[in-house]
């Protein structure tokens, strides 16, 4: 690209008045260069079977054009409207709850030959309209689609078909499933039961699995149409979302991201995360990551809050950080969700850029700040290219599995993912994401692993193999325990990466009154474990931390192993964060890796990347309500807000959720 988009989903056919033009004029002010359309409106595309009205599309693409103000169209297919439900009720899924009734959004069986068939054609017909439009740039697929889990017997007759493929008969399949546990087996495919009803974990995650496939190929099929339509100067992207605790949170479980999208000439995201106190830029930075790590490259933020919930309404100065956060990360877009405040519906107090008066208001006149400030210098930051040499592999066969086997009722999968990836975003590491099929490890210095439960026994090798051609691995406890079909090991615990490890264990427990010895520096507090033990046996491992307890104090905590020309450390329980911190400064320095950013903490974050002209940009953020006073630590250059020079070793103060952005020389 070669400018920063900065945009808002607009949604004309909401508008409790006709203001397009007054809308428009507001946006130009703001520096809004881009609107996403027509995602969600099929009814109104398509008020009846086959009869459609285009004028909302046409009069708005007709005024962005006008405006000079670029345009992504959305399949409008993640709500269907009322008329297709009536003639083909077998449309909405069937789920462990029941058959869905018709009223919310993303309620449908996305197999369904009916449902496939109408949204191609309204598909078709949209494009057909807009694709050849001077304003149209691009086309996002759907919304934030997952499988939705849909199970109606259409969907289990292609799941069984998909287990004939993978396994050579039926006695594979009970084997490896361990189906001859409560007379589960299956002796006849058609006799197979109704998957929804097992309690059988592997049988179970592996239709969980099956239902993410359907994903990958719904949003495959979309993009195909599109690209019987689209130009070449045209992208095609998916606004992929993550798991939700109120919040963007961690790894979607109904979504494999990285399979999902190879379909897509971009990818994109949704980033939603708490503001005022709360505000740390965790999630901004933990969604950029994995976003930018699908493809290896630049990624569109397609929809992040503006005001959002009333608890979201930003601080001043907030809206900013958030906004540069995002680009810091590297992405090439901005676009908040939505324009506007919609007057009623479900999403009423979901407030967009503007309130319910529709009128300039603080959020707003700060909105208008940002996209001054793209338009700019924002060709100094469009496309930056980030090398990390840090990675943390992620996988959403653990996550199902820790699903069916929880660690405990408090800690799911995610919780370690995130624990694991936060203290490296507040220790200014940058990071990127891989996945058990993801190639060419070695261009990582460290890798991390939380809780990789499932893991078939290739991977496993492939991470001795890392270690050992020198490579630094990190895993968490509960890694390595079952197959890729839950099934445990019979090998010594954490199975195959005992051998880059140097240490196994045959027994585990959950902690109580147990610290932890080594960390010197910590409070008691911070050596206070609560979640997860495993009592580690090492066989060449040095001990790092052993467990402060009469009972458990002769097994260890925490590892660490020289194994070919690498190392690998195993942390076999849930430490706090500050002796997690310890940890990885332990092997940052061992690696090569610790640098000067590492002298700073949150709520200082900084981030930095290579420019189209090759210049490195840096970025400094105060994520706190105090002023912050630092050393400026990088090379001489500009900063580029207020326009004047920088030097290293020059004093700065940050105000309050505030940042700077430096040009080096």
């Amino acid at each position: 690209m070669d400018k920063l988009l900065y945009g808002v989903a607009y949604y004309d056919e909401y508008m409790p008045y006709d203001r397009l033009h007054e809308d428009i004029k507001m946006m130009k002010k703001a520096g809004i260069n881009v609107v996403r359309i027509a995602e969600s409106t099929w009814s109104t595309v398509e008020p009846q079977n086959g009869i459609y009205n285009f004028y909302h599309i046409d009069r708005v693409l007709d005024a962005m054009e006008e405006a000079e103000i670029s345009v992504i169209i959305g399949t409008p297919t993640y709500a269907f409207p009322t008329w297709l439900a009536k003639e083909h009720p077998e449309v909405l899924a069937v789920t462990k709850s029941g058959p869905e009734i018709y009223g919310k959004r993303q309620n449908m069986d996305i197999i369904s030959p009916a449902y496939l068939f109408h949204s191609e054609r309204v598909i078709r017909k949209i494009i057909e309209r807009v694709c050849n439009r001077k304003c149209v740039i691009g086309y996002q697929l759907d919304n934030e689609t997952k499988h939705y889990d849909t199970a109606g017997k259409n969907v289990q007759q292609l799941f069984i078909k998909y287990l004939k493929e993978k396994f050579q008969n039926l006695d594979e399949l009970n084997k490896e499933f361990g189906l001859d546990y409560w007379s589960n087996r299956i002796n006849a495919w058609e006799d197979f039961p109704d998957v929804l009803g097992t309690i059988n974990g592997s049988l179970g995650a592996e239709f969980e699995k099956f239902q993410r496939t359907i994903v990958e190929k719904y949003l495959g099929w979309q993009s195909d149409i599109i690209k019987e339509y689209k130009r070449e100067d045209q992208f095609i992207t998916h606004n992929f979302d993550f798991d939700w605790i109120g919040y963007s949170y961690g790894v979607q479980p109904k979504v494999n991201h990285f399979e999902a999208s190879k379909c897509l000439t971009i990818a994109g995201v949704d980033i939603y995360h708490p503001t005022q106190d709360d505000l740390t830029g965790i999630e901004i930075s933990f969604g950029g990551d994995m976003t930018r790590s699908l493809k290896g490259d630049n990624y569109l933020v397609l929809e992040t809050e503006a005001q959002g919930f009333p608890q979201w309404v930003p601080y001043k100065g907030q809206l900013r950080l958030q906004a540069f956060s995002n680009i810091a990360s590297g992405a090439n877009s901005v676009m908040y969700w939505h324009w506007h405040s919609i007057h009623n519906s479900f999403e009423t107090y979901w407030k967009g850029l503007l309130s319910h008066d529709l009128k300039e208001n603080e959020t707003y006149n700060e909105a208008v700040i940002i996209g001054n400030e793209f338009k700019k210098f924002g060709d100094k930051l469009v496309n930056l290219k980030k090398k990390n040499d840090v990675a943390i592999l992620v996988s959403n066969e653990s996550l199902t599995g820790l699903e069916w086997f929880k660690i405990d009722e408090d800690t799911n999968y995610n919780n370690v993912v995130r624990w694991m990836y936060d203290e490296l975003y507040k220790m200014n590491i940058g990071t990127d994401f891989i996945y058990p099929l993801s190639e060419n490890l070695e261009q990582y210095k460290v890798i991390v692993v939380p809780a990789l439960y499932s893991a078939p026994d290739e991977l496993l090798n492939k991470l001795n193999k890392y270690v050992k051609n020198g490579g630094h691995l990190i895993v968490s406890f509960k890694s390595g325990f079952t197959n890729e079909y839950l099934k445990v090991s019979i090998n010594d615990q954490p199975n195959f990466i005992s051998e880059c490890c140097g240490v196994t264990y045959n027994q585990f427990t959950i902690p109580k009154n147990v610290k932890l010895t080594g960390f010197d520096n910590l409070t008691d507090e911070d050596k206070t474990i609560k979640t997860w033990m495993e009592l580690l046996k090492p066989t060449t491992a040095e001990v790092i931390s052993r467990y402060d307890h009469y009972n458990w104090k002769e097994y260890a905590a925490v590892t660490h192993n020289e194994f070919g020309q690498g190392s690998a450390t195993y942390i076999g329980c849930r430490v706090s964060e500050n002796a997690l911190k310890e940890i990885y400064t332990l092997v940052l320095k061992k690696s090569g890796l610790y640098t000067n950013d590492q002298e700073f903490n949150f709520p200082i974050i900084i981030k930095h990347g290579y420019n189209m002209n090759n210049k490195k940009i840096v970025y400094y953020f105060n994520y706190s309500e105090c002023e912050q006073k630092l050393t400026y630590i990088h090379n001489d250059g500009v900063e580029l807000t207020s326009e004047k020079r920088i030097a290293n070793g020059e004093e700065i103060k940050l105000s309050p959720w505030n940042l700077i952005v430096v040009e080096e020389d």
